[in-house]
C-alpha cells in the first residue's frame, strides 16, 4: 500500500516546527536558567519578561487539580526570541527562534 501524500498544510506546519528549537536551559547574562526552575527564580535571573500569557489550565496529576499555564516571551537578544513555558509555577519548556 502506497503512503498518502502530505498535504500542504502539514508540509507548512513541518517547516514551520523547524524554526523553533527547544531547549533545557536559557543564559541570562552571567545566569542559567532550567527546566524545573520556579517562575520567581527565573525573574530574579532574567528580570521581568517582555510579554506574559495566560495560556489557559491543565490538569495536575492524578487529575486532583488545575494548574495554571503561562508563557512568558524574552528578547530580542542578539535577534533571539526566548519563550519560555510554566505550569503550576514550574519553566516546563524554553523554546528560541530567530526574530523577524
Amino acid at each position: 500500500m502506497k503512503p498518502k501524500p502530505l498535504r500542504p498544510l502539514t508540509l507548512l506546519l513541518l517547516a514551520l516546527a523547524g524554526t523553533a528549537e527547544s531547549a533545557n536551559s536559557l543564559r541570562c547574562g552571567s545566569r542559567l536558567v532550567s527546566t524545573g526552575d520556579r517562575m520567581f527564580e527565573v525573574e530574579e535571573k532574567c528580570g521581568p519578561p517582555r510579554q506574559r500569557d495566560l495560556i489557559g489550565y491543565a490538569l495536575g496529576p492524578h487529575w486532583r487539580r488545575e494548574l495554571i499555564i503561562e508563557e512568558w516571551v524574552y528578547g530580542p537578544d542578539n535577534g533571539m526570541i526566548s519563550v519560555l513555558r510554566f505550569e503550576g509555577n514550574r519553566l516546563i519548556k524554553i523554546e528560541t527562534f530567530r526574530s523577524r
